[in-house]
């Protein structure tokens, strides 16, 4: 699609989801509220697995780093939004970079658990510094503004947030910058003999995605009104993961529909059977049989045959 086209279909996206609480229905506003966090997470690990070809198996670790902080200053230090939002970005993406730093210089699947192994650490401390982050009961009765207290004031801030953030990382990962990172994924060996220092690079992509991603973090907590370990557990970095997959790891759009697709089907095969997470896995297991390209790649596909017609 023309860049034009591109702008005119986001902004009508963004306006579209403006009208949602006109609906009145306030199940759909919550359900999207939380695609919203999802997408913006996804698309946070997707600057690490999509550009770079980094598989991370610990993106949860920033996830709960943004939240966890974001809900201490809040609550604990009463500190306004307005600075407590920012110190968890900052936070999540100094961390990030402490990580960052040792992971990328491994590659492949050494690089993948070494991830795993840090964010396990920083679950252990989430578990174990039970007066800071409240261990196994999690931290609870976030302090909210009186402002987005309401769920349709919530939507709205997180679907401006989430917006600004997604319209960042494209501008990110459209640059020179992101071109580089995708020199660095289709061959690093090349890309560093021309002069490219590939292990900065890495490194600088994945303080991006853990910045972005505690910033995910930190809107998930304050709708949540809650931080709980599980956030910062393996399974949560695996979630994100699936829908990174499912969506298409090699565009920026496929990421956004592997979230959405993917917590709706949670949601709703919840709703109507007990036995949902075998259901969920025999979904999943014939998309990503069929469409090895991920949602993203069946959109290329209808697309193209309309293209012919």
């Amino acid at each position: 699609m023309p860049q034009r086209n591109q702008l005119i279909a986001s902004a009508a996206l963004v306006v579209l989801l403006a009208l949602l609480p006109l609906a009145g229905s306030r199940y759909a506003v919550d359900l999207t509220t939380e695609v919203l966090i999802y997408v913006l997470f996804a698309l946070s690990l997707n600057v690490l697995i999509g550009f770079t070809g980094n598989i991370s198996f610990g993106h949860a670790a920033y996830f709960a780093i943004g939240g966890y902080t974001c809900a201490i200053l809040l609550t604990t230090y009463r500190w306004p939004l307005l600075f407590s939002l920012p110190a968890a970005v900052v936070l999540a993406g100094i961390v990030a970079a402490v990580v960052g730093y040792f992971c990328v210089r491994l590659t492949q699947i050494y690089f993948a658990m070494l991830t795993l192994a840090f964010a396990m650490l920083v679950w252990g401390v989430a578990f174990k510094w039970k007066d800071v982050t409240g261990g196994d009961d999690g931290f609870t009765g976030i302090n909210l503004p009186e402002a987005l207290t309401h769920h349709v004031s919530y939507f709205y801030f997180t679907l401006a947030v989430v917006a600004v953030a997604i319209a960042a990382l494209w501008v990110i990962c459209h640059s020179a910058f992101g071109l580089t990172l995708v020199a660095v994924r289709e061959n690093s060996v090349r890309t560093g003999f021309i002069g490219v220092d590939t292990r900065r690079m890495r490194w600088a992509a994945f303080t991006v995605a853990g910045s972005f991603g505690g910033l995910a973090g930190a809107l998930f907590g304050m709708y949540h009104r809650g931080m709980y370990i599980e956030n910062a557990y393996w399974t949560e970095s695996a979630q994100v993961l699936i829908m990174v997959l499912l969506g298409g790891m090699y565009s920026f759009v496929g990421p956004i529909l592997g979230a959405a697709a993917l917590h709706l089907l949670q949601v709703f095969t919840n709703q109507y059977t007990t036995y949902w997470p075998t259901v969920l896995g025999l979904i999943l297991l014939v998309i990503v049989m069929v469409l090895p390209d991920g949602l993203i790649g069946l959109v290329a596909r209808v697309r193209a045959r309309w293209g012919k017609t």
